[in-house]
């Protein structure tokens, strides 16, 4: 009985990793390569892998209707951003996938990042264009985090989790992009680790 209760717990902890809203700091680094892609931004222009090269960016998954944790993943992500720029850091991209594609049209998406007030667009890449069974099959092979479709409401369930690639497309590193103790969301970190990435490129 005491080995099947050590089972669960270490498997209760393995899905956490996966978990739409699982508070799992990743520590370790990884070397996930993500696959040539070609999508839309939020302003209808294509984004691919290869035109984000060159320049470490950092990811995310989120959708305009969510009403749960993607705002204030948004809002964490602005908050990186500003850290970014007060550091004097300009070479680096943010991206984030549309987990609603269908709905996430590239001017909802235009329209949702405008409330963020994002200390600079430019760098942003909201990305759609691509079917919802593409997103759930991207997201879950390429960069370990879950992405499911709930049939039964508009929500779609996804990981809270940020993730930078470097400049060759590699996926190196994750974190929290979501708590609900700010502090647990490693905003200072994030920061710096994209300008070592820059750093380190040069």
């Amino acid at each position: 009985m005491k080995r099947k209760l050590i089972g669960l717990v270490v498997l209760l902890a393995c899905a956490s990793i996966l978990g739409a809203c699982g508070n799992t700091k990743f520590k370790a680094d990884y070397s996930l390569e993500i696959p040539d892609f070609e999508h839309v931004n939020q302003h209808g222009e294509a984004v691919s892998l290869e035109s984000l090269k060159g320049k470490p960016w950092i990811g995310m998954y989120i959708f305009t209707n969510c009403i749960s944790i993607c705002p204030p993943m948004s809002l964490n992500m602005a908050q990186v951003q500003e850290k970014l720029q007060k550091k004097g850091v300009e070479d680096y991209n943010i991206v984030a996938f549309s987990v609603d594609p269908d709905v996430d049209k590239p001017e909802v998406l235009a329209d949702y990042l405008s409330k963020f007030n994002v200390p600079d667009e430019s760098k942003w890449n909201l990305l759609t264009g691509y079917s919802q069974k593409y997103i759930e099959q991207f997201a879950v092979k390429n960069t370990k985090i879950l992405v499911k479709n709930d049939p039964n409401s508009d929500q779609v369930i996804h990981g809270n989790q940020f993730f930078l690639v470097d400049k060759d497309g590699l996926l190196v590193k994750m974190y929290n992009g979501y708590a609900e103790n700010i502090e647990d969301v490693p905003i200072d970190t994030i920061a710096s680790d994209i300008e070592t990435y820059i750093d380190e490129n040069l």
